[in-house]
């Protein structure tokens, strides 16, 4: 089944696809732990930008990432990161700064891996960032999506409820987006810690609710359609739903909202911080489609698991326009990612479609 997108052609755009939200300087204690370390490797992260730099990085897309960082040489250095992954640094602005923080930051993330019983830990430090500032008219969205063109915009929750001021303009960049033409992904990302300071769950259900009449693939979890929409699976008891109960739940997120083409479910249930249970489901044209399901998955480091799910999920309706194909790629390259250290995936295109065809951790030769 192929799901008409009407997607721009390529060379009518700059861009394969491209993100706008926030991204950090990720600090990682490796296997040890935060309260006790001594030294911490870097890494950029953050969810919109992860999808982006995923579909550079595994499938060879031209992408791009609309975001701003403080003027200084942290700004620089995540500047560099991002270069160094491919990503185009073309849109991103630089806001001045007073040398300690009182006008903007970068944002910073702490994150401490899992193992076993004992939970992942994420200390983030992003208040005043340098986008959470950002309005409207700091971005020509005109010129980004008319002038130079996308075929794609993923972007999601988590930016949204940065500020008062993302929250307006982010649905000014969909806006523009649909106008020319632009497919958009949104994954919808709960966190009620950003969304408490700027209104609680009444403002994330008024923003998300406006942003699903722009997006034409939603994305989320169980609790992303309740908390940010106000959609619930008709059991609570969440222990014993099968596919089919989270099924009922998007069609009536899909039928709730005419612009959107499909609605994915991603099914993570947690058994330890080192094992979990693997699927997503999609609901598009009257037809409810599931991913082979990884049962057991072995956890490495799981910052990043939904983000690479979008990777491969917009790689697969880029090139194939079929919801199946696409949520067995994004299934497979959240799979995969979680077994490398980082918030980015490590994968490549080949090991990724090899995965979503049943294929296994052999040893290649």
């Amino acid at each position: 089944m192929k799901l008409d997108l009407n997607l721009r052609k390529k060379d009518e755009c700059r861009f394969d696809a491209l993100s706008i939200g926030e991204i950090m300087l990720r600090l990682d204690p490796g296997d040890g732990r935060i309260r006790c370390a001594r030294s911490f490797r870097c890494w950029e992260g953050g969810a919109e930008y992860n999808s982006i730099r995923g579909l550079h990085k595994a499938f060879g897309l031209k992408t791009g990432v609309i975001t701003a960082f403080a003027d200084n040489d942290v700004g620089k250095l995540l500047t560099d990161l991002v270069e160094q992954g491919g990503v185009s640094t073309e849109l991103i602005k630089y806001k001045k700064t007073d040398g300690i923080g009182r006008i903007c930051r970068n944002g910073i993330n702490f994150c401490e891996r899992g193992f076993g019983v004992r939970g992942g830990v994420g200390v983030p430090d992003r208040f005043n960032t340098a986008i959470s500032q950002m309005t409207s008219e700091d971005f020509d969205f005109d010129h980004i999506f008319g002038e130079l063109g996308s075929r794609w915009l993923h972007t999601g929750g988590i930016y949204a409820a940065l500020s008062e001021e993302s929250s307006k303009t982010i649905i000014d960049c969909l806006k523009t987006a649909k106008k020319y033409g632009t497919v958009i992904s949104y994954d919808l990302n709960y966190r009620p810690s950003l969304w408490d300071a700027i209104g609680g769950i009444e403002k994330c259900r008024e923003v998300n609710r406006k942003v699903a009449g722009y997006a034409d693939i939603l994305i989320g979890c169980e609790e992303d359609f309740s908390e940010c929409l106000g959609f619930e699976t008709e059991s609570k008891d969440l222990s014993n739903l099968d596919p089919e109960d989270y099924g009922r739940m998007i069609k009536r997120v899909y039928d709730a909202y005419p612009e959107v083409k499909m609605v994915i479910c991603m099914l993570d249930t947690v058994t330890t911080a080192s094992r979990n249970d693997w699927q997503a489901i999609a609901y598009a044209d009257g037809k409810l489609f599931r991913s082979r399901k990884y049962d057991g998955l072995e956890i490495y480091d799981r910052l990043g698991f939904g983000d690479a799910f979008s990777t491969g999920m917009i790689y697969g309706m880029l090139e194939t326009g079929d919801p199946e194909t696409a949520i067995e790629y994004g299934a497979a390259s959240g799979a995969i990612a979680v077994t490398t250290p980082g918030d980015n995936t490590m994968a490549d295109k080949n090991e990724i479609i090899a995965l979503a065809g049943h294929g296994d951790a052999r040893v290649k030769r």
